[in-house]
């Protein structure tokens, strides 16, 4: 168990790393005081631009990933035969620490990019690919990136299920029950983060994706 707290720990510690809080401040703005008021990759992209938005998604990303390698390094030979269950709780730390980020009151992002640096670094090449299709054809369909990353982290859980029952993760019996309910729990906190805009979805109000002018 303190494996496992230990990476929940440095996750989080990654997760504190706001990317689109950070570089909102290099342009002299706090971007929790701009647009949806929320620190991720939509509402840097919306009020800074394009180039605001690609390196908040890239920032963010990368924390997890990062993260991820770092608890690799540790405890690749401690912790071998559980290894893949460990990265999962790191990935949910850093879900945790870009979501709820102590020094801004807890107020932080919604956790997509980051969840998608833990699908790259966690899975195998045709899952990526094939989130990033559907996220895509979904945003493409339907406008609203709300819906894309729902339906992402949705089919994310179904390839964790699915990696897992084919032996992927080369774990079985409870560290594999972890890495699903790990997954699952990464699911439920994307839809309560976003249960303002699943609202609005409902109600047809959700904005629909825009680029601001900043760059």
């Amino acid at each position: 168990m303190l494996e496992r707290l230990i990476c929940v720990g440095i996750g989080y510690g990654f997760g504190l790393i706001q990317t689109g809080y950070l570089y909102g401040k290099t342009q002299k703005v706090d971007i929790r005081k701009m647009g949806s008021g929320n620190a991720g990759a939509t509402n840097a992209l919306r009020t800074l631009g394009i180039k605001a938005g690609a390196i908040t998604f890239f920032g963010d990303a990368f924390k997890c990933i990062f993260a991820v390698i770092l608890a690799c390094v540790i405890f690749r030979d401690s912790q071998r035969d559980i290894l893949p269950t460990l990265t999962m709780y790191t990935g949910m730390g850093a879900v945790l620490g870009h979501n709820y980020p102590f020094y801004m009151g807890f107020k932080g992002g919604k956790g997509i990019a980051v969840t998608a640096g833990l699908i790259a670094s966690t899975t195998n090449s045709w899952t990526v690919v094939l989130c990033i299709a559907v996220f895509a054809g979904t945003v493409a369909g339907t406008k609203y990136v709300s819906a894309g990353s729902l339906v992402v982290v949705v089919l994310y859980f179904i390839s964790v299920v699915v990696l897992g029952q084919t032996g992927y993760y080369n774990v079985s019996g409870g560290p594999l029950y972890e890495i699903y309910a790990v997954a699952f729990l990464l699911v439920i906190s994307a839809f309560f983060k976003h249960r303002a805009n699943i609202k609005r979805l409902m109600n047809g109000t959700e904005n629909k994706l825009s680029v601001g002018k900043k760059s």
